[in-house]
């Protein structure tokens, strides 16, 4: 199975390499490569992951390595136009993931599961077979596996024959073990999906359309768990201000040194 060549749409924006693709750019691209046999690894980027793919060199390589990565968070979408780069729009790693299902329900192809708990995944498996019934479930397994069984959860995926893998794990575990095994894996489209399956069973809500297009779907998340995320939201969002600040700030000094 081979990898898809490096697309001439990727930006760099903030150190970080990003797809100017639209949701429909994208499903194409992950069609093609199921009915090539070609390995496909998409990669989402907020504003959090910005900042912390400075600090976390394994986070920052899985990332890069992957061979669509696509701005997951608005204020990503926002801090691209305001340096100079502009992307079609936002591509949300859970919209992705519903739209995935939808074209594999349409297509009659295989989904493995990987991630969360046992009761989530439950709910999750659940809300597939009624929402997508033409999608197969070639498996599932919680997310709370230790790092030297990762050679035999890939080899389970291999053997399920999946043509797409959701991976419902935090950052950066998801990003190494795409990195490390998605080849193993042997899935055609292999998607981080991060906290998406908690969203689909039904434990965690979305926030309202109104607040995902303000670009606050991060407050709406915070407001739900302001103890675990309140600490995190602030600090992550504030560093990335002061990130996207200071490129705009060289960005107009060179502009000014050229003119």
């Amino acid at each position: 199975m081979t990898r898809l060549p490096e697309q001439a749409s990727r930006k760099t924006i903030l150190g970080t390499t990003l797809d100017a693709l639209t949701m429909h750019q994208v499903i194409a691209r992950c069609v093609a490569a199921v009915s090539e046999n070609r390995r496909l690894t998409i990669g989402v980027v907020n504003a959090a992951k910005v900042v912390n793919m400075r600090t976390d060199a394994a986070l920052r390589q899985s990332v890069v390595d992957s061979d669509l990565v696509l701005a997951d968070g608005q204020s990503v979408v926002w801090a691209a136009r305001m340096l100079g780069h502009r992307l079609p729009e936002r591509v949300a790693g859970i919209d992705l993931f519903t739209e995935l299902m939808a074209e594999g329900d349409r297509r009659g192809y295989r989904a493995y599961f990987l991630g969360a708990t046992d009761e989530v995944l439950a709910g999750v498996l659940a809300e597939v077979r009624l929402r997508f019934p033409g999608l197969g479930i070639a498996g599932s397994r919680n997310g709370y596996f230790a790092v030297e069984d990762s050679a035999e959860v890939a080899a389970e995926i291999a053997e399920s024959r999946a043509d797409l893998l959701f991976l419902g794990i935090t950052s950066p575990k998801k990003e190494i073990f795409i990195r490390e095994w998605g080849e193993s894996t042997r899935a055609r489209i292999i998607h981080g999906v991060g906290g998406s399956f908690d969203v689909l069973a039904g434990h965690t809500r979305r926030a309202p359309l109104r607040w995902q297009r303000l670009g606050l779907e991060w407050l709406y998340r915070m407001l739900q768990e302001p103890l675990r995320l309140g600490p995190r939201y602030v600090r992550t969002n504030g560093r990335f201000l002061l990130l996207v600040l200071r490129e705009r700030a060289g960005v107009k000094r060179r502009i000014e040194e050229t003119t």
